[in-house]
């Protein structure tokens, strides 16, 4: 059930983000529940005086990965500086890679993002780019030395499930690298469909977040994890148009 990012052993499949808890400490408690390894937080929230910043204290003893993201870069420059920043602050070489222009839609922005996936990868980043549900797009990021893609499943925070379905399952069929879907998981079963398709990984945050209870869906989203994985390793069973029995001794009945 492990996988890797980098040469980096996980035992989760579940990737949380940091943003919309009610509380720093609610936060906490959903991560810990999720048993998520990785947490990726936004750069631009990060106070430069770190032991003021309630995510980064919350969680400082648990055995995490930060993942910083560079939400809010319009473009590859932007991106770049906003990674380096991370680095210097954060001590590490892991970047979510994040571009959109368009603050209405939140769609990543496919030809900046290949540009500064390009030239991270370059300055020694281990980057994970959030992308559409393009498998030629996927296909040239990973071409780059990406460790991982990430590709929606639907808009940021619509929770509207795996509208790109047939693409990710393409995705998934060419990667060398991890697919992680994210964005757009609203509910558990997203998730678990996502993973009997053959993702490596998820990634949720709104959904966690503001739902009624953090803490039990927390749990409730690592459990449809696990299910989901645990299916598509055994593998499922076919699909027919029409009737077929499941028990071999009807016959009689004819």
């Amino acid at each position: 059930m492990t996988w890797m990012i980098d040469g980096v052993e996980l035992q989760s499949r579940l990737l949380s983000g940091s943003g919309k808890f009610g509380s720093a400490s609610l936060m906490r408690a959903a991560l810990e529940a999720s048993g998520t390894e990785i947490v990726t937080l936004a750069l631009k929230r990060i106070e430069h005086d770190m032991q003021s910043d309630d995510m980064l204290s919350a969680t400082a003893d648990l055995p995490l990965h930060l993942l910083p993201n560079t939400s809010g870069a319009k473009d590859a420059k932007e991106a770049i500086f906003a990674a380096q920043l991370g680095r210097e602050l954060l001590q590490t070489n892991w970047v979510k890679l994040e571009i959109h222009p368009d603050p209405r839609h939140l769609l990543p922005d496919p030809v900046e993002t290949l540009l500064a996936a390009e030239q991270l990868v370059k300055q020694g980043f281990t980057v994970l780019p959030y992308c559409h549900a393009d498998p030629v797009l996927c296909k040239r990021l990973q071409e780059v030395g990406c460790a991982a893609v990430m590709p929606l499943g639907s808009p940021i925070g619509s929770n509207q499930g795996l509208q790109t379905r047939d693409f990710l399952q393409i995705i998934i069929e060419q990667a060398s690298v991890p697919v992680i879907v994210d964005a757009g998981i609203g509910a558990p079963s997203h998730a678990a469909e996502a993973m009997e398709l053959g993702a490596d990984a998820v990634l949720v945050n709104t959904a966690i977040a503001s739902s009624g209870n953090p803490v039990v869906m927390a749990r409730a989203f690592a459990q449809a994890v696990s299910a989901g994985r645990q299916a598509f390793e055994a593998g499922l069973a076919g699909r027919h148009n029409g009737a077929s029995a499941s028990s071999p001794l009807t016959a009689f009945l004819e």
